[in-house]
């Protein structure tokens, strides 16, 4: 029911909400990392520009000013993408069983992003390029080696790809991640989550802040009436991370 329900979403308003969660989530996880704003803004002018495109997708608007519409773009061209290489951190029969319903619901999302992109005037919008378990390696073997039990492998996979997720969408709203902080929140999740090894506290409070996500699945769950079993599973193991983050950060 829960893959019914998302693959029949067609419209541009039924991804308004689906937009305005995405979007809320960047401009937290930006607050609570104070990250600066470009050109003089603040993320309360953002937030504001989030509320206004979200409505105009409600009402079915898909031309939208270039700046709303490239988070819009970003949004649901990083969620489209999101799924695949998810996946395939997880086990085989995890894999198989979200995989074919995951594909269709990204088609969906990226015809809507690429109609609001094209009816705004934007010449080029790209989707992001996530990790496979291939691309990242510990001690010269695959990171996801060293990962045992599905709430261990859903955990690593959630901390890899939602950072990469927040790395590929905040430009879109011109939030400025330093370099150095982006490079090192890879390197440290990587080998936290494989080996066990600390996080800096920087690196931490942003991994907390991204494990956030379990209040987006939380909110998509209701906002769409999904009712979903597999949705609350995910949200409980997001949850218990950000927890286990929370309890572990120092002034």
């Amino acid at each position: 029911m829960t893959v019914l329900r998302l693959v029949a979403l067609r419209e541009p308003e039924a991804f308004a909400d689906w937009y305005r969660l995405g979007a809320d989530y960047v401009l937290d996880v930006a607050g609570g990392l104070d990250l600066t704003v470009g050109d003089g803004g603040d993320l309360h002018d953002l937030r504001g520009r989030v509320d206004d495109a979200a409505a105009a997708l409600a009402r079915g608007e898909t031309a939208l000013d270039p700046a709303s519409a490239r988070t819009v773009a970003a949004v649901l061209l990083g969620d489209a993408a999101y799924s695949e290489p998810f996946c395939e951190w997880m086990p085989l029969w995890y894999e198989l069983l979200l995989l074919p319903g995951s594909r269709y619901a990204g088609w969906r999302l990226r015809r809507v992003a690429r109609r609001v992109a094209a009816d705004s005037g934007l010449d080029h919008v790209s989707s992001p390029r996530y990790s496979r378990p291939s691309d990242v390696l510990v001690r010269g073997r695959p990171a996801v080696a060293f990962v045992d039990g599905f709430a261990a492998q859903f955990r690593f996979a959630a901390a890899i790809t939602h950072l990469e997720w927040f790395l590929h969408a905040a430009p879109a709203f011109d939030v400025r991640v330093p370099a150095d902080l982006a490079a090192r929140a890879r390197e440290e999740t990587v080998r936290r989550y494989a080996l066990g090894e600390s996080l800096s506290p920087r690196v931490r409070e942003f991994q907390r802040l991204l494990f956030g996500d379990d209040e987006w699945v939380r909110a998509i769950d209701e906002a769409y009436g999904l009712d979903s079993v597999l949705f609350d599973r995910w949200e409980r193991i997001l949850r218990r991370e950000r927890e286990r983050l929370e309890a572990t950060r120092t002034d």
